[in-house]
């Protein structure tokens, strides 16, 4: 017997599914190119497509997370939605040359659209990639992107004080410390205080 692959009367439905399969295998990535990194940028209609139609690990894979306890923690952020009325997000992944393999990411992950100011983070995920000056050479761009494309004003980094190699990778490129934020987030059940670092878009550009 003759089982469709669609239901009778259903060219909405088939072009829809034909759309989408050619969506994921011509799905393009801005991307920016430095001396050892390729920074891929993952904007909010990325982010829906690849959560809605990637296998999990075909997810793993492509956010560069290793444990099923890592992924479930990003899908619940995803579930619960990633942006708001007047807040949003844009993240570069950290992609190594040599192999293409996801190592880290640098971005935004707060970012105000009524103020055009956002929030800075970034993280190696990969040791073997730490104490290399990767991220020295990540965050020019996304400083430049974030000011320029953006129409960012205001770039904020808040930093555990006794985090140094971040505190020295901020200053290196220009961030003015402003103050501390006491007890500002919560780390395994204890409240930590914050120091918080600026970088304004016409000090960038002075530099």
């Amino acid at each position: 017997m003759y089982y469709p692959l669609f239901p009778e009367n259903s060219d909405i439905f088939l072009i829809t599914f034909i759309l989408s399969i050619i969506y994921y295998f011509n799905m393009t990535f801005f991307t920016i190119e430095t001396e050892r990194l390729h920074l891929r940028k993952i904007d909010l209609e990325a982010y829906q497509y690849i959560y809605e139609h990637f296998s999990e690990k075909e997810l793993s894979e492509f956010l560069g997370i290793n444990t099923p306890e890592k992924l479930q923690k990003e899908k619940e952020k995803f579930k619960k939605g990633i942006t708001t009325y007047n807040k949003s997000m844009l993240l570069f992944q950290l992609l190594d040359k040599k192999n293409n393999k996801v190592i880290g990411g640098c971005g935004y992950h707060t970012w105000y659209l009524d103020h055009a100011r956002a929030e800075i983070g970034y993280a190696l995920t990969d040791d073997n990639f730490k104490r290399m000056g990767l991220m020295s050479e990540a965050l020019p761009p996304v400083l430049d992107y974030g000011f320029d494309k953006m129409q960012l004003h205001r770039v904020e980094a808040f930093i555990s004080p006794t985090n140094n190699a971040s505190i020295q990778l901020v200053k290196k490129f220009g961030f003015v410390k402003e103050g501390v934020m006491r007890q500002h987030y919560q780390k395994e059940g204890q409240f930590e205080n914050s120091e918080i670092y600026s970088l304004l878009k016409e000090e960038h550009q002075k530099r």
